[in-house]
């Protein structure tokens, strides 16, 4: 009885000091909180229950607002930030099978002789083959801290016996260039497969050694590219555009307007440019596509882009979990909103919540390709009021989410 009677006391006390915050949603929110930790007839797991009211708290607002665990923030900056911490190693699980299709250049599997083709059957005597692990739990075990080292055993082609190799980790190197050569004299060709920390020096080195070759004109392939860092997207962007040419700009309720400008400090502002985008182009390879369409530097060639134009402001939380919140929105320089449209008010049943409006944006281009976007050019239609014109020789473009390019190419 005393218990439940200092229960009802640290209640009142949360009540109270919720009251002070002046906040009535705030105040139901922590009562509630309070009551099902402590009165509730079964104990509950507190931070699982934290966790997910956050989680359907961020589904009621938009797509991109999510929230991840400590663990996923951790794999989730990995790409982005450049490198890791593994054996080097670039695979494919086929048929239960770990096969290497490349070894990093000068990576650690390749200085111990891996070879493209090889399969890796066990990692530390574990067998990682013919057991239905999944590919991130394989991943861990490759995966640790530099200087570490871990036991392979491997199955070659054409060798009877099974191999065995000790590798020392290492920092891995994650480019974001997946090609960059001549195609043809005088052009050239450059694939951007992400935007992250090592973008604009990759990219910068590229050029450079392309224009030794006689380049003139290039071919920036950003087809499949997801996005990455808003700053990456600018520093390539900057590299097309003359000074003080706006590059985008953000703009939210809470968040005044911002302005990227162009430096003028580009090595490609002359020159035929050709942007290669598809319905997987998003975020930040459309600032880049927005920009030199809109400022009529090149022309842009494939499929309307995915239309993710959410600013989203990450929020670390004290045990190593982030909430990424969106704070505003990206828009092209002629003022066109990068974001398609998206309704997280109502399920797909016509009930309130957010759950079904984000499968219904999931299922967004399934529904283009069902109405015949991808194959046929005439397919597609934009009102009048989503005209705007280019910025230079005031073409006709369209707003209304994503990039719709000049030439169409079918899937």
């Amino acid at each position: 009885m005393k218990k439940i009677l200092f229960i009802i006391a640290c209640l009142c006390l949360a009540t109270v000091q919720a009251q002070n915050s002046n906040n009535e949603a705030l105040r139901k929110l922590q009562m509630a909180e309070f009551a099902i930790t402590n009165l509730y007839v079964d104990k509950v797991d507190e931070n699982k229950l934290v966790e997910e009211a956050i989680i359907r708290m961020l589904a009621q607002l938009d797509p991109h607002s999510t929230y991840n665990n400590a663990e996923e923030v951790k794999k989730m900056n990995e790409p982005l930030q450049g490198n890791f911490e593994g054996i080097g190693v670039q695979f494919q699980m086929i048929e239960d099978t770990l096969l290497v299709i490349q070894p990093v250049s000068n990576g650690p599997s390749e200085k111990v002789g891996i070879l493209a083709g090889d399969r890796i059957v066990a990692v530390n005597d574990s067998a990682i083959a013919g057991v239905k692990m999944s590919t991130e739990d394989i991943m861990a075990r490759l995966r640790g801290p530099k200087d570490s080292e871990v036991k392979l055993t491997v199955v070659r082609r054409g060798v009877d016996d099974s191999l065995f190799f000790t590798v020392k980790r290492d920092k891995i190197p994650i480019l974001s260039l997946d090609a960059s050569y001549m195609i043809q004299p005088q052009t050239g060709y450059i694939r951007v497969n992400r935007f992250g920390a090592t973008t604009a020096e990759e990219f910068a080195k590229a050029l450079k050694a392309l224009q030794k070759k006689g380049m003139k004109d290039l071919i920036l392939d950003l087809q499949g590219n997801g996005g990455g860092y808003l700053n990456a997207a600018i520093d390539l962007a900057n590299e097309f555009l003359q000074q003080k040419e706006l590059i985008v700009y953000t703009e939210g309720r809470a968040a005044r307007r911002s302005d990227f400008f162009a430096k003028g400090t580009g090595n490609f502002k002359q020159g035929r440019l050709v942007v290669l985008v598809d319905e997987y182009s998003a975020s930040a390879s459309e600032i880049v596509t927005g920009a030199v369409q809109d400022w009529d530097r090149g022309v842009v060639v494939g499929r309307r882009t995915f239309g993710k134009g959410l600013v989203q402001r990450p929020l670390d939380l004290p045990d190593g979990s982030m909430i990424r919140l969106t704070v505003a929105r990206y828009y092209t320089p002629s003022g066109r909103c990068i974001q398609k449209p998206y309704d997280n008010t109502a399920n797909l049943d016509g009930r309130t919540g957010g759950e079904g409006g984000q499968e219904k944006y999931n299922q967004e281009l399934t529904d283009r390709f069902n109405h015949g976007e991808m194959i046929h050019a005439d397919s597609i239609h934009f009102a009048d009021s989503l005209k705007v014109r280019t910025k230079r020789m005031e073409r006709i473009v369209y707003g209304g989410g994503g990039i719709m390019p000049d030439f169409f190419v079918p899937i």
